[in-house]
């Protein structure tokens, strides 16, 4: 049986949910006819909010036996837990169990515990694995474009933000990042070079910082901070991310 919850299944479930309604969450999308001599409509301020999707009855199921993985807080799954849990369960329906899976997992609750960079946990609720960057990423991209259809307010610079803690804290270098969440969408890709490069900036500042920091012979953040007429909390933070990022190349 093919593993549902694999390591491009997640991915392809926020892949595929970005490409469909995309029409659809725009108002006036769906074409009228008919309707001669109506001049200049007016355009709904937002789309009109599709009904929600009733949910599969074996998740209520699954949450009192898995309360860990499926009650209020949701956590990332380990890869195979698709046959975790018919071993578990062996009177599971395995069309149902695959059909209330990829219910959960293309719901906004569990893309935003992918997105948060979670480790995967296993049945009992234990941390197993890391999720890959480019599962973080593409939950990510995932729940702005559903929050972005909520709001009229350009999330774009937040989303750059949280692509910047999710590069930084992947390890990875900006080529190897860049290359593992390229996607098809070029306005995407752009704003993962524009972050990256902001990440870099950043990086370079930090570790500035602390090499100052360090030749002042200053033991204190905080007068150091002073003396240079600078922000206690902001250096502060700056010196962690430097020793952070030292310390995981070492």
């Amino acid at each position: 049986m093919t593993e549902i919850v694999s390591e491009s299944q997640e991915q392809k479930a926020s892949q595929a949910a970005s490409q469909h309604s995309v029409q659809d969450s725009q108002p006036g999308s769906r074409s009228r006819r008919g309707g001669r001599g109506r001049q200049n409509p007016a355009p709904a301020a937002k789309a009109a909010p599709q009904a929600a999707r009733p949910q599969h009855p074996l998740l209520e199921q699954l949450a009192q036996w898995h309360p860990a993985l499926f009650g209020e807080q949701l956590l990332p799954f380990k890869r195979g837990i698709f046959e975790d849990l018919l071993a578990a369960h062996p009177e599971l329906d395995k069309e149902a169990l695959k059909s209330a899976l990829q219910q959960h997992t293309r719901s906004g609750r569990y893309l935003a515990a992918m997105a948060s960079g979670q480790q995967r946990h296993d049945l009992g609720g234990q941390p197993v694995e890391a999720t890959l960057p480019e599962h973080v990423h593409h939950a990510l991209i995932e729940v702005f474009r559903r929050r972005q259809q909520r709001t009229q307010e350009d999330l774009t610079p937040k989303l750059r933000n949280r692509i910047v803690v999710a590069y930084e804290a992947s390890g990875l270098t900006r080529e190897e990042y860049a290359e593992r969440v390229q996607g098809r969408d070029e306005k995407t890709n752009a704003l993962v070079a524009d972050a990256l490069a902001e990440a870099d900036a950043r990086a370079a500042k930090d570790e500035a910082l602390l090499r100052s920091f360090q030749l002042s012979g200053q033991t204190s953040e905080q007068e150091f901070a002073e003396m240079y007429g600078m922000n206690p909390r902001q250096v502060a933070q700056q010196l962690e991310r430097a020793r952070r990022r030292q310390h995981n190349i070492q």
